[in-house]
């Protein structure tokens, strides 16, 4: 049991808002702080380094890749005061409960992830791990068609919106994806939800 009152950080937002990148500044302070820090990232996130966090802008931070939440939690050493963690969007729920089990015996832990999938909805455990952080940081990047903040990440498929219907996890950069304002975020077949009645 650490002497610290643990704490979980939650950085999110859409693609291409910053999110690693805040990871990596908060980790690298850690580790000025001598500070023992565990990083992890899904092992299914392989666009730019296999063992490395990297963010679009090119920064970096040495990370382990698991496969799932238990992976992650076998691999915690007892000693760690800070834990951080890429594309938390990638897991299941199980996750909530780590992290809170973590928390609660004195770590930091700092989550990034993406708050919305492509069709503009919550993605995987992100929303519960807002509710139950100390502290959120909600990122937003620049929307490509109109240059106003973004905060809605765009799917195309040969330059063309995705379809509601197509995979929700689909691993890529900026040759899949954008970030959109929400008056420019499209998303084909996408199920109406509510409008004024006229």
């Amino acid at each position: 049991m650490k002497n610290r009152i643990g704490k979980i950080e939650v950085i999110t937002g859409c693609m291409f808002s910053g999110k690693s990148e805040e990871l990596i500044r908060r980790l690298r302070r850690a580790r000025i702080a001598k500070q023992r820090i565990q990083v992890f990232k899904p092992s299914i996130d392989t666009r730019y380094s296999d063992i490395e966090i990297v963010s679009h802008n090119g920064e970096k931070i040495q990370a382990e890749p698991v496969k799932n939440v238990a992976e992650l939690a076998g691999k915690i050493r007892s000693d760690t005061d800070v834990v951080g963690i890429d594309e938390a969007q990638f897991f299941d729920n199980s996750i909530i409960d780590v992290v809170n089990g973590l928390a609660d015996q004195g770590m930091r832990i700092i989550i990034a992830g993406l708050d919305m999938d492509f069709r503009g909805e919550p993605f995987g455990p992100m929303p519960f791990l807002m509710a139950i952080a100390d502290e959120v940081l909600k990122l937003h990047a620049i929307c490509t068609i109109c240059g106003d903040e973004a905060t809605m990440t765009q799917r195309l498929i040969n330059g063309k919106p995705a379809s509601y219907n197509d995979p929700i996890v689909m691993v890529g950069a900026s040759e899949k994806y954008e970030a959109r304002c929400r008056k420019h975020h499209y998303v084909l077949d996408k199920p109406k939800k509510w409008s004024f009645n006229k």
